[in-house]
């Protein structure tokens, strides 16, 4: 009997494309894959040449490996094909009610920051916060655009909240 050289017949399976590993694959177990995942072809493929190479595994890794699918809990209906339903029934088209802020800002204001080397200026809207020409919705928004990353608005700009009594 020959030896198995897994090295060699890991790297021959590298060099294949996903449509010959699948081809592989139903030359090895004798049924077709849906997967095109090469990595998990590979080590499916690799796996089942060496258990048929060393003989698979013991009479008693077989019997341990039934006793705890036994007690194990198991789906017993396919999962549904889109749970959530279609994007277009999932999306909503009207207005968005603002919540108001525990500390309104009146319109008119103007805000500042000096970041990294130029100032930050916001003017504060009825409907928003003016930003360089565009009306933001938040502050948070302006602070991600400024910063490129994730700010809490009223925490960029210097606005806290007075300790509550």
């Amino acid at each position: 009997m020959e030896q198995l050289n897994v090295g060699k017949v890991l790297s021959t399976l590298e060099g294949l494309t996903v449509r010959q590993l699948r081809e592989r694959y139903v030359e090895v177990f004798e049924e077709p894959t849906n997967s095109r995942h090469k990595d998990f072809l590979i080590k499916r493929i690799i796996w089942r040449i060496q258990a048929v190479a060393h003989g698979g595994l013991s009479e008693r890794a077989r019997t341990r490996a039934a006793e705890l699918a036994n007690d194990a809990d198991l789906r017993m209906l396919p999962p549904r094909a889109n749970p959530c339903g279609s994007a277009g029934a999932l999306t909503a088209v009207g207005k968005i009610a603002v919540q108001q802020d525990d500390h309104p800002l009146m319109p008119g204001t103007v805000l500042t920051r000096p970041y990294k080397d130029r100032t930050v200026r916001v003017l504060v809207m009825d409907n928003g916060f003016e930003y360089e020409g565009k009306v933001y919705r938040s502050l948070s928004a302006i602070a991600k655009v400024v910063t490129g990353s994730h700010w809490n608005g009223h925490l960029f700009f210097g606005i806290v909240k007075e300790a509550r009594k």
